[in-house]
């Protein structure tokens, strides 16, 4: 298994010696993040410069190919400016799931207001809607299923928030505040990225009766 505090401190050495004092923030988001990893997830990191071109996009990927695991790095390179002027819908998730190794992302707080939890729902929502039909009449693809109940728990996670005002960041723990059809999306999802063999048609139905009914009668 992966030491991922022993990797961060070698992606932020590289980071600082590649770009100096030009980072403004670096994180960890999903389930590294979260403490809820397995040998194969992905290491998704968040860096964010003073300011991003072409250029430093390029000198990053250089740089990530100096890193061990490289196949599995992923995640959110970005300008300062390019993230303080993002959708705040996008910004609310991203805040609360990001875990700090550099600096601070409160610079965000003013943005994530009342409004942008309740897009940030109906948002994933209607994503999920029109994911599971699209993918129930084409694609018909287990992959998308599972990154479409992913989605459904950053849904549920906004959900809560608007709800209680507490953001729930690990998957298990949010099942455990949820019940009924709200608790099964998120362990489902959990099995899927488990490599639990899916049920592609019930799982899709599930799923798309979920969003319906949310988007019919919507939460709060």
């Amino acid at each position: 298994m992966i030491d991922i505090n022993e990797w961060c401190k070698i992606y932020l050495a590289a980071l600082e010696k590649t770009f100096g004092e030009r980072v403004w923030f670096v994180g960890l988001q999903g389930s590294r993040g979260r403490g809820e990893a397995t040998e194969t997830s992905d290491i998704d990191v968040v860096a964010v410069l003073d300011e991003l071109s072409e250029t430093d996009i390029r000198t990053y990927d250089e740089m990530l190919d100096t890193l061990p695991h490289r196949e599995l790095i992923c995640g959110f390179l970005s300008g300062k400016s390019e993230l303080l002027n993002w959708e705040p819908s996008d910004l609310f998730q991203f805040y609360n799931d990001t875990k700090p190794l550099k600096g601070s992302l409160d610079e965000l707080l003013p943005l994530l207001d009342a409004d942008s939890v309740n897009r940030a729902i109906k948002i994933g929502l209607c994503n999920i809607y029109h994911g599971c039909v699209h993918n129930m009449l084409h694609e018909k693809s287990v992959e998308i299923l599972t990154g479409l109940y992913k989605t459904a728990c950053f849904t549920l996670q906004a959900i809560q928030f608007e709800q209680t005002g507490k953001y729930i960041s690990r998957l298990s723990d949010l099942s455990a505040a949820l019940d009924g059809d709200n608790s099964e999306i998120v362990q489902t999802f959990i099995a899927l990225k488990n490599g639990q063999k899916a049920d592609f048609d019930a799982m899709s139905e599930k799923l798309f009766n979920w969003a319906r009914a949310f988007l019919v009668n919507p939460p709060g």
